[in-house]
């Protein structure tokens, strides 16, 4: 089933409304997946309306803080496997956040049902060169990094 919706635009339906989309990430357009949690009806909660358009409104300043949070995340990681002592060729020291965009690459948004927490809830799914299988995600929660993690703290 296909819809168009107002605020996400045509979504097609496949267990969860999606759609493939452009967005700028640190100045290059970037091909992702937009992910709306809902059912086949294709009604949607509000707060899923507002935390996406919120999104959105504050992407260019949210990326500086998305990028902050996971040069923090990588350092912590690597750190508590040993790495920053003992060289691995999958966590090699990053000194900067143009290093760091080199090494990750943001794959999709998720906007997940309204009701599962009280604020904007956003999701935002990368793959990274030094955890393939799991991948990287963020929460956020009013615009504001929550939680970095694998993949799967942002579904």
């Amino acid at each position: 089933m296909i819809i168009n919706d107002a605020v996400f635009g045509e979504l097609a339906y496949f267990l969860v409304w999606s759609r493939d989309t452009t967005i700028h990430f640190y100045g290059k357009e970037t091909e992702i997946a937009l992910t709306v949690e809902g059912e086949e009806d294709g009604k949607f909660d509000e707060e899923q309306y507002t935390a996406y358009q919120s999104l959105i409104q504050n992407w260019e300043h949210l990326q500086q803080s998305v990028l902050q949070a996971i040069f923090d995340y990588y350092k912590q990681k690597r750190h508590e496997l040993g790495y920053d002592i003992e060289f691995n060729e999958d966590y090699p020291l990053i000194e900067t956040q143009d290093q760091l965009l080199e090494r990750i690459a943001l794959l999709e948004i998720v906007v997940p049902y309204g009701d599962i927490f009280e604020d904007r809830d956003i999701g935002l799914l990368f793959d990274c060169t030094w955890d393939t299988e799991n991948g990287l995600g963020l929460r956020l929660l009013n615009e504001k990094v929550t939680e970095v993690g694998y993949q799967d703290v942002a579904i």
